[in-house]
């Protein structure tokens, strides 16, 4: 299950989240031959043993391979730009910066002692997700579903994506041995929580329960409506709705010699 896009435009332009995309995008391409050099982790990855206070927000912007970069960009394009949206851009900035502070603290704080080097921006993104299912949790995400050879794309709810991905990285944590490299599920599960509770103010400000009462859990804009241009009766033709053709039938020309009073037979008009 992998999503892929939301049914939530937003409003105006994601300055802040795509200025994030290119960032790590950029960082990545300059960095990606320096992740195996232990000089460069020490001063810019963030390692628990160090904890060095800068490597808190500068291996947000490390990734460890394309697929950890693509998958990473992705989620961040589908689900940040309507927190953007709600929040501003320098109120969003904010959040994404500080989520992704609160998760490498969840991932630190259990190994404090640990020296393998955490990188990528994973929970940054976890705490975006978080806000997303507090303040639009019945949006409808288009969800890519992968069996062997089958896929099938098909629209779930925000917050059923969002409460299984969640579950997945809790029960992850719980069955991964510790001290080991990999995925950092702890720091994914510690953002979104983060998210979900820093975002509690603006769902507050918002109306709180009567806000998802009003837009239904739903993006509170209205869905674009193209209307129908106006007929010009000098220019345009006027077309019947859908069923079978009426046509229209003329009148018996009477016989010879039996004319009909004011009768006149049909006789198509030129337009």
């Amino acid at each position: 299950m992998f999503p892929i896009r939301d049914h939530n435009p937003s409003r105006s332009a994601p300055v802040v989240t795509v200025a994030l995309i290119a960032a790590n995008v950029g960082i990545y391409l300059v960095t990606a031959g320096s992740l195996n050099d232990p000089r460069f982790l020490a001063e810019w990855s963030l390692i628990p043993a160090l904890s060095a206070p800068v490597t808190f927000l500068t291996s947000q912007f490390l990734h460890g391979g394309i697929l950890h970069l693509v998958g990473n960009m992705l989620f961040l394009w589908i689900f940040g730009d309507n927190l953007e949206d709600l929040m501003g851009r320098l109120g969003f900035l904010a959040f994404y910066l500080i989520s992704g502070v609160a998760a490498a603290m969840a991932q630190v704080v259990p190994d404090p002692g640990s020296t393998i080097p955490m990188v990528g921006a994973s929970g940054a993104i976890a705490g975006v997700m978080g806000g997303y299912l507090l303040l639009f949790p019945r949006a409808r995400v288009d969800v890519l579903l992968i069996f062997i050879v089958f896929f099938k794309v098909v629209p779930i709810r925000a917050w059923a994506v969002l409460a299984i991905w969640f579950a997945v990285q809790m029960v992850s944590g719980l069955l991964a041995p510790a001290g080991t490299g990999g995925v950092a599920y702890w720091a994914h599960a510690g953002g979104f929580a983060a998210g979900i509770v820093m975002s509690v103010p603006l769902w507050l400000r918002l109306g709180g329960p009567s806000f998802w009462a009003r837009a239904g859990g739903v993006p509170s804009h209205p869905r674009v409506v193209r209307r129908a241009r106006p007929v010009r009766p000098d220019r345009d033709i006027w077309v019947a709705p859908k069923g079978p053709p009426i046509v229209a039938r003329p009148s018996p020309i009477p016989k010879a010699g039996r004319k009909r009073r004011g009768h006149t037979p049909f006789r198509p008009r030129d337009r």
